[in-house]
């Protein structure tokens, strides 16, 4: 135990890959990834295909070996940079997918918090404010201890950014949780609390909402606002986040 852990509450909330280890011992674990690739596997899931996280390799994540030999042996097809193929880390190139389809979705943040939660034992699931009720409602069926981790974003030397969109994401679960909650867990839910009502405008104004839009992405961003319209709740088998 450490004075970080959030151990004496049920319902607990911190950032990044090292909550994974760093919070107490959890039933559930949920990870947080707004935008995008929570989100990317919501409505992927939700379609009946498996996304498997793999881990972000530099330069070219979707040209590493590494990622070309694992979608090869789990008989999945690789996900590309954004515009470049079928499928990326874009959520609307999911809207067509096919049931059935297994694709490998490199992530410098929600992948690598989901292997690094998956080596805990926990059960892990995937949140997003798409399905943010369904996936507290289901995380509840299974234990009694939920870590929620908001997995953030990156600066240009690679160190956390915290993102507000994953903050909200991750309050918007966490109101659902019962139990105690953490005072960090509190906060987290009292952010979502005063923009629920104007989520899109907020996801539109925050840095990484602004950065979508300079890139010409601005339907993933509204894919991605959307609260609570997805029943989907995918679960990381330890491969794939699948039904």
């Amino acid at each position: 135990m450490t004075a970080f852990d959030q151990q004496p509450s049920a319902c607990r909330c911190e950032w990044g890959e090292a909550a994974a280890t760093g919070l107490a011992p959890a039933d559930v674990i949920i990870v947080v990834d707004v935008l995008s690739f929570m989100t990317c596997v919501d409505v992927a899931v939700a379609r009946g295909a498996a996304i498997l996280p793999h881990p972000w390799i530099d330069p070219h994540p979707w040209q590493a070996p590494e990622a070309i030999a694992f979608a090869h042996a789990h008989q999945a097809e690789l996900a590309s940079k954004r515009r470049h193929g079928r499928y990326s880390l874009a959520p609307e190139s999911f809207l067509d997918a096919p049931e059935g389809l297994r694709c490998v979705l490199p992530s410098p943040n929600g992948a690598q918090v989901t292997l690094a939660a998956a080596r805990t034992g926990a059960a892990v699931f995937g949140g997003s404010l798409r399905n943010a009720r369904a996936v507290a409602e289901a995380a509840q069926r299974l234990g009694n201890t939920f870590n929620v981790i908001p997995a953030g974003e990156r600066w240009p030397d690679g160190s956390l950014r915290p993102a507000l969109e994953d903050w909200l994401g991750a309050g918007a679960i966490l109101r659902w949780l019962p139990g105690g909650r953490s005072p960090e867990a509190e906060a987290a839910v009292a952010a979502f609390e005063h923009p629920r009502a104007h989520l899109s405008e907020v996801l539109a104004r925050c840095g990484s909402g602004r950065e979508l839009h300079e890139r010409g992405q601005d339907r993933d961003k509204a894919i991605a606002g959307e609260l609570d319209v997805s029943t989907c709740v995918p679960r990381f088998d330890g491969v794939a986040f699948v039904a």
